[in-house]
């Protein structure tokens, strides 16, 4: 078998922390039928739909299917699940959903007006939903780790359970977004799926599989993340993220990390031409580095943290299909500060 992306992302030790989808706005519509690599296009929808999705302007579009459904027959015309999620920062997520009478009835749904358009909002004691990402055209690992997490997860939640068409980060397959959180989960099996939904429908956020929030970028993701790790919080308490125009914290033992990272690097360049390589990448990488300020705010006033983050950009494989790898970033907390009553700890 060929190296697969999520098997060389796991070797690697690479980071989830970060890698949620960041956009705010979502519209899921329910097509059974095969989907391609460009799913909206290369799938079985109606023209109508398609044309329709294709025009909305700062809406991400997925496709959805039940593990298992088959596709329709040719003409044949089946209702057709329609979700839309607002993951805005700053406000609570929100989720709507109707059932249409048919998939070209998209047209009728304004996802930036859902009520408007006469969707329903999820009710706060319903079950989450949970959106797998199995597009093997896509990329393999989507197929060949996220279908069976797709089905252990609909053996417990048959009407929550949902295929999608693209999460991103195929190399933390298996990846899926649980709805209304926006908790975006990586390197989830068939094994510990149900175990790792139940920990998220509790409050907890289950070790090594939470990348993030999505709806927020990434320094926003790693910094909440941070935060809640330091303070011991549940995902479902909500924070608020912002820039802090602060200069970067100068945090013990990095400057001798950084001089000992060059003088590796100057040493790597003399041992030849692989190594010299090695070396220009490791320099590439330090160079395109970047570094933010963020202050994660407990709404009530119980605390706020300032959580210093830099980035750094090595060569992954982030798909399946990638002929070689490509430069990934990845950001790091350096330095959480937190705040309580006027006291810092």
């Amino acid at each position: 078998m060929d190296l697969r992306c999520a098997a060389a992302s796991l070797a690697d030790d690479e980071p989830l922390a970060g890698s949620a989808p960041t956009d705010r706005r979502w519209l899921f519509l329910e097509q059974p039928g095969p989907w391609g690599r460009k799913a909206l296009r290369e799938s079985r929808l109606p023209e109508s739909a398609r044309a329709h999705l294709a025009g909305l302007r700062d809406v991400r579009v997925q496709l959805l299917r039940r593990p298992g459904a088959r596709a329709p027959l040719p003409g044949e015309v089946t209702p057709a699940r329609v979700v839309v999620a607002h993951l805005d920062d700053g406000e609570a997520p929100r989720v709507w959903s109707a059932t249409l009478p048919s998939a070209d009835a998209v047209t009728g749904v304004d996802p930036h007006d859902p009520e408007g358009s006469g969707l329903l909002l999820h009710r706060d004691d319903a079950e989450p939903l949970w959106l797998v990402c199995t597009n093997g055209s896509r990329d393999l690992c989507c197929a060949e780790l996220g279908r069976p997490v797709a089905a252990a997860l609909a053996a417990r939640w048959p009407e929550g359970t949902w295929e999608t068409t693209h999460l991103g980060g195929h190399r933390f397959s298996g990846t899926l977004l649980a709805l209304p959180s926006g908790l975006a989960l990586g390197r989830v099996g068939a094994d510990d799926a149900v175990a790792v939904a139940e920990a998220v429908m509790a409050g907890a956020l289950p070790p090594g599989r939470v990348r993030g929030r999505a709806g927020r970028s990434a320094p926003e993701q790693v910094a909440e993340l941070a935060a809640r790790e330091r303070l011991g919080l549940a995902h479902d308490v909500p924070l608020a993220v912002r820039r802090e125009e602060l200069p970067p914290l100068r945090v013990e033992g990095q400057a001798e990390a950084q001089a000992g990272a060059q003088a590796e690097a100057q040493a790597g360049a003399q041992a030849g031409a692989q190594a010299g390589a090695q070396a220009d990448a490791r320099a590439e990488a330090q160079a395109e580095g970047q570094r933010e300020v963020l202050r994660v705010v407990d709404p009530g006033g119980a605390f706020a943290a300032t959580v210093h983050l830099s980035s750094t950009v090595a060569p992954r494989l982030g798909s399946c299909g990638d002929a070689r790898a490509k430069p990934a970033t990845s950001w790091h907390a350096d330095h959480v500060r937190l705040d309580r009553g006027g006291e810092t700890c």
